[in-house]
């Protein structure tokens, strides 16, 4: 590094100052300084991987050529000849082993921190499980493209009313986007007003949730007794399990069942469940209206539906139990529920949605130990393939830049939390209260959300679901 005191070219002193030259030519010692360690960084790396057993200045082999020489050249009192070259070599006695290869060593982290990770079959039994309980649960939009229950889910929405509110609502949006004179678009768009629409029917008119069913003779309430076994007409219309129920009243007794249906049609005739039945049918009925639905599946014993909107170019949450459009964040935030996985299947294939709703997975995630992260991956470029492979080649490619646009949406919601931790930890910063919902358009994060609605109080209560409200009466 050049001294302050000596003289400059000019034949000047820089004796106190630090001028434009000095600074410059720090600046090239600086770089070059940098790109001398750089490059030993990346020989020393090179030789790592390799197992070379040279040393970092290749001292070894200099060594044992200077040994092989010397004893050829010197005579038998072993005095070297300075400056006489031999006529011939003769071999040496000995045979010069070489050092045996050191392993190699493994590659430093900085090297790796930012490698994405790869897919990767399952190996283990528990990865093979979870594998084929998704594939399997993969199975269920399918069932939404059937024509006839189509036909059949058309048949019992109210279109006019539906389509009617969706149009004024519509007309609403789009009044208030142009009074801004900005020329901004409308929050959403008007296939969303109807999916808004149809989501207030089915809540308000349409599907009822079931406790304990009433008696089916006295309409009194009745008791749990257990599971029993489904009979041959309840397991064609998907009923798995059945639960049952004893009417409270003395001088009654009778028994209830409570199959628990996944068929969609045998739910367009019951009208009735709780969050899997809800979640089935009323994705089915978004697909009858014209909708892009994902029906989504929570490793905690709860399903929900996604919609696609166009307007925003992003998959919305809408939980039809709830009455819940657009607040991904109700279960972990609002319920204050701890979740592992948030899996959402389509005709398209499957997304692990977790990061959606789970914002702050120190606080409201749970581990996720089912299968690792890089099988998970595997599974779900998997289900993509299944459903996909038939598709034509331009679907495939609109459904990829779709996947993209998705994935750097959910890497925002980690960024952002990210950025919410470390505002808080200053202290006395205003941006710690309006951080959130700054970093990501969305109007999820303006939105503040609510215990569960759904059910009974002590049903709510012993799946912990209740989050920060308390309620005197269930619904």
């Amino acid at each position: 590094m050049a001294d302050p005191s000596t003289p400059r070219p000019d034949g000047t002193s820089r004796t106190g100052e630090y001028d434009e030259l000095w600074a410059k030519e720090l600046r090239e010692q600086f770089e070059q300084l940098l790109r001398t360690r750089r490059l030993n960084n990346l020989d020393r790396r090179s030789r790592s991987r390799s197992g070379s057993p040279l040393s970092h200045d290749g001292s070894t082999n200099a060594n044992a050529t200077t040994s092989t020489s010397s004893s050829s050249s010197s005579g038998p009192s072993g005095s070297s000849h300075t400056g006489q070259r031999p006529s011939s070599v003769s071999k040496p006695s000995t045979i010069q082993r070489r050092p045996a290869p050191t392993a190699p060593l493994p590659p430093s982290y900085s090297s790796l921190h930012s490698v994405p990770k790869s897919a990767a079959p399952p190996t283990d039994a528990r990865s093979i499980k979870f594998r084929n309980h998704l594939l399997s649960l993969s199975l269920t939009p399918t069932k939404y493209e059937n024509p006839g229950l189509l036909d059949d889910a058309l048949s019992v929405i109210p279109l006019d009313r539906v389509y009617g509110e969706a149009e004024e609502e519509s007309q609403v949006l789009q009044a208030q986007a142009e009074s801004l004179g900005d020329g901004r678009k409308a929050e959403w768009g008007y296939q969303d007003c109807v999916i808004r629409a149809l989501l207030r029917w089915f809540k308000r008119s349409f599907f009822t949730w079931v406790n304990n069913p009433p008696c089916p003779n006295c309409f009194s309430p009745t008791i749990a007794q257990g599971m029993a076994q489904p009979t041959p007409d309840e397991s064609a219309r998907g009923a798995s399990r059945v639960e049952l129920y004893r009417c409270s009243a003395a001088d009654c007794g009778a028994y209830e069942r409570f199959p628990r249906y996944s068929d969609v049609w045998a739910l367009l005739q019951t009208r009735r469940g709780r969050c899997g039945e809800w979640a089935n049918c009323f994705s089915m009925l978004c697909r009858a209206v014209g909708g892009r639905v994902r029906w989504v599946w929570n490793s905690e014993d709860h399903v929900w539906t996604e919609v696609y909107s166009e307007q925003q170019k992003r998959w919305v949450h809408v939980d039809a139990c709830e009455e819940a459009w657009d607040t991904p964040r109700l279960y972990a935030e609002g319920w204050n529920k701890k979740i592992a996985y948030c899996i959402a299947f389509s005709i398209d294939g499957a997304t692990d949605v977790t990061r959606r709703y789970v914002r702050n997975a120190a606080k409201h995630g749970l581990e996720r130990t089912r299968a690792p992260e890089e099988t998970v991956l595997w599974i779900m470029d998997e289900v993509k393939r299944m459903r996909r492979e038939s598709m034509p080649k331009e679907e495939r490619h609109r459904l990829i830049k779709e996947d993209q646009r998705e994935e750097k949406e959910l890497r925002g919601y980690v960024a952002q939390a990210i950025a919410v931790e470390v505002t808080n930890m200053l202290p006395g910063s205003p941006e710690a209260a309006s951080s959130r919902g700054t970093l990501l358009p969305g109007a999820d994060d303006q939105k503040l959300p609510v215990g569960r609605q759904s059910g009974a109080t002590e049903w709510i209560q012993a799946r912990g679901e209740g989050g920060s409200n308390t309620r005197t009466e269930g619904q």
